[in-house]
């Protein structure tokens, strides 16, 4: 088993950095810059416009975001909470804190200047996705980047073959993506801070080697799952609805109060951004050039893996969305990328950097601590064991509603290419994996999940580029017939009126 475990991670890691280094950060950026030049920079344009038509309709009565037109679909603000259940999870907490032991303070300077361009390219799949989905037989909506692949990028001239096989390819990664970011990565953060908070008297108890409380964890965990997933896309937004605002705001609350007693280390905290964002890091009290490219690559890496923004993932929910017109829902991408981003990863970068853990001067850790509990140990400062017990909640309902959110992702994946008899079979083995989740090594479950959003990023970034004609085509009409009042055809489907050449 050693020996295996020493193989995956050593194929993993070539692969790994194949993907991410040498083809996935220069897709990622590229697309983001893009899609922000030929819109205009829309989302720094319509900021007003898009905030008010978003997270602004949700306090309105009645509002046609929140409303649920048929049985088949969920409304747009369900969506949202979907989306948000999906990435926000491990890669808000755990994520950034690793993307800051490991690049630096300045790595959190990347992941915000890949969120921003992130917006657009968020906007663009979800654009993208409403225009070119489809009902399926049962009467519900399916999307996402294999469809506009295929019939998008596969309608252009000799890309017909081109498009098929980069479909079938992101599904097959998107799949793959499901038990690796989507579920085996967010259990195994889970295991660790739950067993660290609560239960680490125990751990010496063991079977096979493995301690008991990470298989009762597991076990429990797969039964709950197994429970709401069994429900369909229905459940699992109800249940994302109502734990997601929830969880999120409170967690922000605990943020500020931890900042609030650290507020002293504010401006530092700041200035050490700015300053390390260029690969400076004190080593052995000499200050020297740490690799660019390794501050760069993390803030990338732990952006995506939070926000998603490019891995075409949360089209797939995105998708079944009530909602008529393609640029709204791109807007609660915007929001979505924006919210994850800018105020949740940002504000646990703030906890971790004024906590003390963190030189300032030098860009490293203080003390005994890792990527896994540095949140927690921060919280702990502030509130004791109370603290670290918060964390551990608040990890355990973020990254729990990942993995509900990814089960309906990789569902939908599978329904491309198998069929929805496959679906009861996947639903099956993916409940199942939370096990090997709990009980399976966090940096082997981390690295597994970078490689499989770096390979589902390609061939949708490679979608996304070579449609970007149809999103200036559709969102132009929008801003025509929304914004300046012109009396145009709208532009919501891809059947009545594209024809791309």
């Amino acid at each position: 088993m050693e020996k295996f475990v020493q193989m995956v991670t050593e194929v993993n890691s070539v692969i790994n950095d194949f993907v991410w280094v040498k083809i996935g950060l220069i897709l990622l950026i590229s697309t983001g810059i893009l899609m922000t030049i030929i819109t205009k920079g829309f989302q720094v344009r319509y900021v007003g416009h898009w905030w008010k038509n978003t997270i602004g309709t949700v306090f309105k009565k009645d509002s046609d975001s929140t409303k649920k037109t048929d049985k088949k679909s969920i409304s747009q603000f369900q969506a949202l909470c979907t989306a948000l259940a999906a990435t926000i999870g491990t890669g808000n907490i755990a994520g950034v804190a690793a993307a800051i032991v490991i690049g630096g303070p300045g790595a959190v300077f990347w992941m915000w200047v890949a969120a921003f361009f992130g917006m657009m390219t968020n906007f663009s799949e979800n654009v993208l996705g409403i225009y070119y989905r489809r009902k399926n037989d049962a009467g519900e909506w399916s999307g996402g980047p294999m469809y506009y692949i295929s019939d998008g990028l596969g309608r252009i001239k000799h890309c017909k073959y081109i498009g098929k096989v980069l479909a079938v390819l992101f599904a097959m990664f998107a799949i793959l993506a499901s038990f690796g970011i989507g579920n085996m990565g967010q259990v195994n953060k889970i295991t660790i801070n739950l067993q660290s908070a609560f239960f680490s008297s125990f751990m010496d108890n063991t079977i096979a080697g493995i301690p008991t409380v990470s298989i009762i964890i597991g076990i429990v965990l797969m039964i709950i799952a197994a429970l709401i997933i069994i429900g369909g896309l229905q459940r699992i937004a109800a249940v994302a609805e109502r734990v997601i605002p929830f969880m999120a705001i409170v967690y922000i609350i605990g943020c500020v109060i931890v900042v609030i007693v650290n507020i002293e280390n504010l401006g530092a905290m700041f200035i050490s951004i700015f300053r390390f964002a260029f690969g400076v890091k004190a080593v052995g009290g000499a200050t020297v050039g740490i690799l660019f490219k390794e501050v760069v690559t993390q803030g990338f890496k732990r952006g995506v893996f939070s926000n998603e923004a490019g891995l075409g993932s949360s089209v797939l929910v995105h998708s079944s969305s009530n909602v008529k017109e393609p640029v709204v829902q791109g807007m609660w991408g915007i929001f979505e990328v924006f919210f994850d981003t800018f105020v949740v990863c940002t504000m646990t970068a703030i906890v971790v950097l004024s906590s003390g853990y963190i030189d300032l001067s030098t860009g490293l850790t203080i003390g005994n601590v890792d990527d896994a509990t540095l949140v927690a140990s921060a919280f702990a400062k502030v509130f004791g064991k109370g603290g670290e017990m918060f964390i551990a909640i608040a990890m355990l309902l973020f990254a729990f509603t990942t993995v509900l959110g990814w089960s309906q992702y990789g569902s939908k994946a599978v329904e491309y290419i198998f069929g929805r008899i496959g679906v009861k079979v996947y639903k099956v083995v993916f409940v199942l994996m939370i096990i090997s989740g709990a009980v399976m090594t966090s940096s082997l479950a981390w690295d597994i999940s970078d490689t499989f959003n770096g390979l589902m990023m390609v061939p949708n970034l490679i979608g996304v580029l070579s449609l970007s004609p149809v999103v200036i085509k559709i969102t132009r009409s929008y801003i025509n017939r929304v914004m300046k009042g012109k009396d145009e055809k709208p532009v919501v489907s891809f059947e009545d009126n594209i024809d791309i050449e």
